[in-house]
């Protein structure tokens, strides 16, 4: 893989000619201004991942889960909750340039932080939705890497074979089978996430 060196008139680009591409976390930044219509993501160990769209079906039921987060934030103001296209920067902890599907953060560990850049911490509740065109043994891993930096509860939610694994800090994986609903109320006062259309 080459990289090409941008200017002030040139974006940064790639040569994509290997299955894996590493790049810098300064050079995946670049890559992203120059690339607004991509969404891309950085590994800890310096793989780029392009995200291919989701089909119509996926953005309905991710449009659904980030409306349920959403909701119920408005409601309790207890924190902040983010989209799909929200970039997370935790280089600085040993880890990649992430986006949940959706992510939530409790209001005290966002003081002083700017929302201006990729938010350098740790969401306390995540939710990962696999679409048609992800593998689940990369999902599996991306959860397992989330919860290594510190995420308190995560969401691994796999339609097409009707579960829900569920990442808690410090605990083994927990795997429901067609779930109507998924408490979050540890981390999420008095939410229960109902999955009747997401399943």
């Amino acid at each position: 893989m080459t990289i090409a060196h941008a200017t002030n008139t040139e974006p940064l680009l790639l040569n994509v000619r290997s299955k894996y591409l590493h790049v810098t976390p300064e050079q995946f930044d670049g890559l992203c201004q120059d690339n607004p219509d991509l969404r891309l993501e950085l590994t800890n160990k310096g793989e780029l991942i392009v995200m291919a769209p989701t089909f119509g079906e996926s953005g309905e039921k991710n449009g659904n889960l980030f409306g349920r987060v959403w909701a119920w934030n408005e409601q309790t103001e207890l924190g902040k909750t983010f989209d799909s296209s929200t970039g997370y920067d935790f280089s600085a902890i040993g880890g990649g340039k992430l986006s949940p599907d959706v992510s939530w953060i409790e209001n005290s560990r966002l003081e002083g932080v700017s929302l201006k850049q990729f938010i350098p911490v740790v969401p306390d509740f995540l939710i990962e939705l696999r679409s048609t065109t992800d593998s689940l043994n990369d999902l599996q891993k991306k959860m397992i890497e989330y919860q290594r930096l510190g995420v308190r509860l995560g969401l691994l939610i796999n339609p097409q074979d009707k579960q829900v694994e569920i990442y808690r800090l410090g605990r083994a994986v927990e795997t429901l089978e067609s779930p109507i609903s998924v408490s979050c109320e540890d981390v999420l006062p008095g939410f229960v996430l109902n999955l009747k259309k997401i399943l």
